[in-house]
């Protein structure tokens, strides 16, 4: 079973959404990189459990991040502000005073 490593942000943003059993087995299974027999192990569910738990939860996730759309909002801000920074460091705004760089970072936003 391949991870799909977007998960560990959508459980950075919505695990207070997940029952604890829920977000105790994503967590082990993505933050603390266990096996599904590990995570067995520690949580006391058969390793068929653990898979059917992290399914049900990825599934849960993707359906949070369909209606609220943290994730994405974060990754484009995210992406806007590394644009201005690089055009800050490349000096690619005009020396105007504060007022003169609104449109061109507005542009850049």
């Amino acid at each position: 079973m391949a991870k799909d490593l977007r998960y560990t942000l959508y459980l950075d943003m919505y695990s207070p959404l997940l029952t604890d059993k829920q977000r105790e087995t994503l967590e082990l299974y993505y933050n603390e990189d266990l096996s599904l027999g590990e995570i067995s192990e520690v949580t006391g569910i058969t390793r068929q459990g653990v898979m059917n738990c992290i399914k049900t939860s990825e599934t849960r996730l993707s359906e949070l991040e369909e209606e609220m759309g943290l994730v994405e909002r974060f990754n484009s801000l995210k992406e806007k502000v590394e644009r201005l920074e690089t055009a800050l460091k490349n000096e690619k705004l005009t020396d105007t005073g504060l007022y003169g760089y609104i449109d061109e970072i507005k542009a850049l936003l």
